[in-house]
């Protein structure tokens, strides 16, 4: 295991995010007990020292689970990080009584990290208003010793990063970012990567693979890339990107089984970070990808949260976007691939209210796209 500088720390590169763990059923809300003990066990038995949930991970459960197995060893062999739930207004007028209930659901004293949560366009006046307290309850906490290192998370855009940057940013230790290959031209990531150095500080990426979506590419994709290197795997193209990022310290996978975990703690045995024209090869596949590209979804699932309708949203963009991507020939999706959902359960159940933009870390009009979707279907 390749492990980082962090202050006094020696962090994994690789983090186990708890955000896409085991379910029973495909029910996010029921994470997988043994299966999750099992690979919590061989992670750390294979060197990995950092563990990433939050408030709203698999339906409240994440933190309840990563707590009861953590526990089952010594609080000083690992590092665990969770996150205020910043994107709910009750959240943010409720610090103390969040925050307290994150420790008892995680049987911790202190979080070794502690993040704002998905900082972004929806919330960041909330965070920047001094009436909520947000922000001086947590810091306090630090000053307790209840969490020993502050970051912040973010979907947000430049502009917004730079707006917490400014007002927090002498309190900031760290920050959580999407970052992957894609990523880097399409939601330029780059830019942000160059805006934390001027605040001198580190990153920790979320979504290197783009919640499985450079998991796997286009065959002609997978081929070029198979030339310049025969034994990699092509998620392991995804990591050896952010290997070549030297801000960059932990980089945390959601990883949802065991094949998952192994193969990507066998990738983060060394550092093999990109050539020249490695790179090259890649940002050539992602013009094509963007290209293509339809809907950015990475399954995040904060808009389900949201819905009404009780939509399963980023399911049906999965669908909408397996056939965006293949272009079939007509252009029209046949509607033989929804004949299993309930017609409440389809696109055109969507009423169009907006909530789950509201929470779109990506900033989709997923209502355009619903109508978009349901004209495609011919419904």
């Amino acid at each position: 295991m390749i492990y980082k500088k962090f202050k006094e720390l020696e962090l994994s590169a690789l983090g186990l995010g708890a955000m896409r763990l085991p379910v029973v059923d495909g029910d996010d809300s029921k994470i997988d007990m043994e299966a999750t003990r099992k690979m919590v066990a061989y992670a750390m038995e294979n060197g990995i020292n950092y563990f990433d949930t939050a408030w709203a991970y698999h339906g409240g459960q994440s933190e309840l689970v990563m707590g009861e197995l953590l526990a089952e060893y010594d609080r000083e062999s690992f590092y665990l990080a969770s996150k205020f739930p910043g994107f709910d207004e009750y959240n943010m007028k409720n610090p103390g009584e969040i925050f307290e209930k994150q420790l008892e659901k995680c049987r911790v004293d202190y979080f070794d990290f502690y993040l704002f949560h998905c900082i972004y366009e929806a919330n960041i006046d909330w965070y920047l208003d001094e009436k909520y307290g947000t922000f001086d309850y947590i810091l306090e906490q630090k000053k307790k010793g209840r969490i020993k290192h502050l970051g912040f998370s973010t979907h947000g855009s430049l502009d917004t990063m730079k707006r917490f940057l400014d007002a927090y940013g002498k309190e900031i230790e760290f920050c959580q970012i999407q970052l992957n290959y894609f990523d880097w031209k399409f939601q330029d990531a780059k830019a942000k990567v160059e805006l934390l150095k001027e605040y001198n500080i580190p990153v920790w990426v979320m979504e290197p693979v783009r919640g499985g979506k450079l998991a796997s590419l286009d065959k002609e994709s997978e081929t070029m890339l198979k030339e310049l290197r025969a034994d990699e795997t092509i998620p392991a193209w995804a990591f050896r990107f952010i290997q070549g990022i030297d801000s960059v310290v932990v980089t945390l996978s959601g990883m949802s089984n065991q094949e998952q975990l192994s193969e990507n703690i066998i990738t983060f045995e060394e550092d093999k970070r990109l050539n020249d024209k490695e790179e090259e090869v890649l940002m050539d596949i992602v013009d094509k990808m963007i290209e293509e590209a339809a809907i950015p979804c990475t399954s995040c699932r904060y808009c389900t949260a949201k819905c009404p309708q009780g939509l399963d949203i980023p399911e049906l963009f999965s669908l909408y976007n397996k056939h965006r991507l293949e272009k079939d020939d007509t252009g029209v999706i046949d509607s033989k691939v929804l004949a299993a959902y309930d017609e409440d359960k389809k696109p055109s159940a969507c009423i169009g209210c907006r909530n789950c933009e509201k929470m779109c870390p990506q900033g989709i009009k997923i209502s355009e796209v619903m109508k978009k979707f349901t004209k495609m279907l011919g419904e």
